[in-house]
This record gives structure tokens, sequence and C-alpha cells, in this order.
């Protein structure tokens, strides 16, 4: 007969789970573990029981229903007609790009302020601690309703770019115009013709491509674009090769090669190169009738809420970095100005490549923060994931459940996936221990 023993050769008895500390903590933690995913067992159940109880049954086939509704913002091409998980793809778009630009907006502005803050100018650095204490302490929404509120106020009509002499005039050579709508910018056209004989846009060319027989998997981008982002990312991987080969240099021989304007032609040329060839040109919007039309037309209720947002999330990165800077022993900057090297480069070469240790942990909170924040889009209108999947697809269809699942997923996708990139950033960016 086989006797269990533990790790020390003595005889293995049951009651050692609960009173031995070699075993305790792992007893405790499956006990645990067990009591949690009844747990979610039982919720789970007795949702779906309930909901049978009613006559709802959970499931998705909703998604594939036409929306019936219009999303005034959009990157895709979208219509009425096409399901509620294309919809739900154009809210998650709209979301994504909105948290990208607010990101790269508010790391810029937090910078700049946080690096300010520090300034030996009194005047200046006061500026910027009335801009950090102003925004922190007043809610996001309100910035977000009061700048569409400026938006609607105080830019103009385009009625007011109508006349021989009119009251507003569109800027940058007849090309840009500001108004009270939104911004019309020039779009990117291409010299090939679609079937109708119109110019092709960079969302247009290749057709609808339905995986699976989903609309949702239709992608209406051109073949030019798709040539343009392939020769671009070629060039920024020989760029980064040359990069690498510079570094190899300076390891074994001290002397690193001037590789700027190299790195910097191997990405500009091949790309205008392409685009020459594809007969790229900007269409500029004009007016006609009521309205703007051509262009891309970036809509208010966008731009208030990525302002809004950027400037928010910049006056808690620029405390953020003001700290990082303060981490950093003075003697730092003391050694490098003993050298005959500049403030400003000291801040650049010196400061901040050792205040990032310090800055990026709790940078990623604040990615984390902007990206959730941009579910207050629906205040002005702006249609987002919350808007689309959360608000009418769940209105029309009633499936609050698969909804605010759905929902909640994508956005913990989202926010795993930027914590995963920063901390990946972080890894790299750490001191390394022996």
């Amino acid at each position: 007969m086989t006797t269990a023993t533990d790790p020390e050769g003595g005889t293995f008895r049951p009651s050692m789970l609960i009173y031995d500390s070699r075993y305790r903590s792992a007893t405790i933690q499956i006990v645990a573990l067990i009591g949690f995913l009844l747990l979610i067992g039982w919720l789970v159940s007795n949702t779906v029981q309930n909901l049978a109880d009613l006559g709802k049954s959970v499931g998705f086939g909703f998604l594939t229903e036409p929306a019936g509704y219009d999303i005034n913002q959009r990157l895709l091409d979208y219509d009425s007609r096409d399901s509620h998980a294309r919809a739900s793809l154009m809210g998650l778009l709209n979301t994504l790009l909105v948290a990208v630009l607010g990101c790269i907006m508010a790391t810029i502005v937090g910078v700049i302020v946080g690096v300010l803050r520090l300034s030996n100018n009194w005047l200046v650095a006061r500026i910027m601690t009335v801009y950090v204490e102003m925004f922190r302490n007043v809610p996001v929404l309100l910035w977000i309703v009061f700048s569409m509120a400026i938006l609607i106020e105080t830019l103009p009509a385009p009625s007011a770019f109508r006349g021989d002499e009119p009251s507003a005039s569109m800027l940058l050579g007849d090309s840009v115009a500001l108004t009270n709508r939104g911004v019309y910018v020039p779009e990117p056209l291409f010299g090939r013709m679609d079937e109708e004989g119109n110019p092709l846009s960079w969302r247009q060319g290749l057709g609808d491509i339905h995986l699976f027989g989903e609309a949702w998997f239709r992608f209406d981008v051109s073949l030019e674009l798709v040539v343009f982002l392939s020769t671009l990312i070629a060039g920024i991987l020989v760029s980064r090769l040359i990069g690498q080969r510079a570094d190899r240099i300076q390891n074994s021989t001290g002397v690193r090669p001037k590789t700027f304007w190299l790195r910097t032609a191997v990405i500009v040329v091949p790309s205008v190169i392409v685009l020459w060839l594809m007969g790229f040109y900007l269409g500029k919007p004009a007016l006609r009738g009521f309205n703007f039309d051509g262009g891309t037309h970036l809509r208010n209720s966008f731009i208030a809420l990525w302002l809004a947002l950027s400037l928010y999330t910049a006056a808690f990165i620029a405390e953020i970095v003001r700290g990082g800077i303060l981490a950093i022993s003075k003697g730092q900057t003391e050694a490098a100005a003993a050298l005959g090297i500049r403030p400003r480069r000291i801040m650049s070469l010196v400061i901040l490549p050792q205040a990032m240790r310090v800055i990026i942990p709790p940078l990623i909170s604040q990615y984390l923060n902007l990206t959730k924040n941009s579910s207050l889009a629906i205040a002005v209108g702006y249609m987002d994931l919350t808007g689309t999947l959360m608000g009418i697809t769940l209105n029309q269809t009633g499936r609050e459940l698969e909804a605010v699942m759905m929902t909640m997923l994508i956005y913990l996708a989202i926010s795993l996936a930027i914590s995963g990139a920063m901390n990946v950033y972080n890894n790299r960016v750490k001191l390394k221990e022996r």
C-alpha cells in the first residue's frame, strides 16, 4: 500500500491543508477561486433564466439586422441599411479615433505645460499653474459642453462665406473653412475615377469585401491607400534598420554616423513618388447652396470632444511630468551644465530620458481615463461606441444584456491593449538590473 508523503519526507495528512503553513495559502486560494466561479455561474444561470421567463433568450442575431439610423461622423462607408454590427463598428472606430488623437495631443500639451511649470520665468510658471488648476478642478463633461458651445456660438455660419464681400473667408488658400457646423478641410483624392466618373477618394476603389457573408466585415478602402501605407511602413522599417546599424557602429567605435537626412529620405522620397504616380491631389471644399460640399467635414461634436478630453487630460499629465522631473537629482542638471550643454538640450537629453521611468506608469492611467471618458461623447451628439451600440442599437432591439456585455468587453479589450503596449515601452526604458 502506497502512503502519501509531504515534501520533507513525512506522511501527508489532509488536515495539513489547513493547519500547515506550507499548504494553507494554496488551499485558501483554491477555495476562493471555486467560490468565485460558483458565484459567476449562479449569476449567469439566474440571468438567463429570468430572461427566458420574460420570453427573451440571449442571442446576438440582432447584429445582422438593418440598423435603420444614420451616423453623422464616420471613417468608413455606411448607410442606414447596414447592419447593427457595422453601425457598432463605426462607433468603435470613432471611439478609437478620439482616443488616439486625444492621447497624442494630451501628451504633447502635457509635456510642454509640465516643463514650463518649472520655468524660472515667474509669469510663465504661474500661467501654466492656472491652466492646470483650472482644468483639473472642473468636471470634464462641463469642458466638453463648453467647447461645443464656443464652436457653435463663435464661428460663422456657412452663409457668411457667400457674396462678393463675405463677412467670413476661408483659410490657407481657400482650402479650410471654419463654420458653426464644423470644419471643412481638403480631402485626399487620386487621379483614378470611379464608375460614375467622380474622383476616387481614399475609402473607395476595392469595393465591398464580405467575409462570412456579413456586412460587418466590409472595408471600403482604395488600392491607392493600401499601396501608400505599405510604402510608408516599408520606409519606416528601413529607417529603423539604418538607425540600428548606426547604434552598432557607435558601440564599437564610439563615433555615431550622421543618419538623420538618410533616414528621413528613405521614408519621404518613396512615399512622395508613390503619391505622384497615383495622381494624388487634395479636393478643396466649396460653398454650394446652403452648405459646403467636397472636402472632409470635421463636425463640431468631434472637435469639441477631442479638444476637451485632450486639454483636460493634459493638465494631469503635466503634473506627472513635473513630478518626474523633480524626481531627478539636481546634480544631473548641474553636471550637464558644467559640460557646456545648453538648457534645452539638458532637458531633452539628460532629464526627460531619466524622468520617463517615473512618468510612464501613471501616464498609462491617464491614457486609460481619456479613452473611457470618450464615452461622454453622447453629450454633444458624437456617435461613438456608447452612442451606437449602447444607445440607438440597444433601444431599437431591446437587447440590453448583450449590448452592455459587448460594450464592456470592447472597452476592456481597448484598455488592456493600451496598458500592454505602454507596459512594453515601460520595460524598455526602465533601468536594467544585474
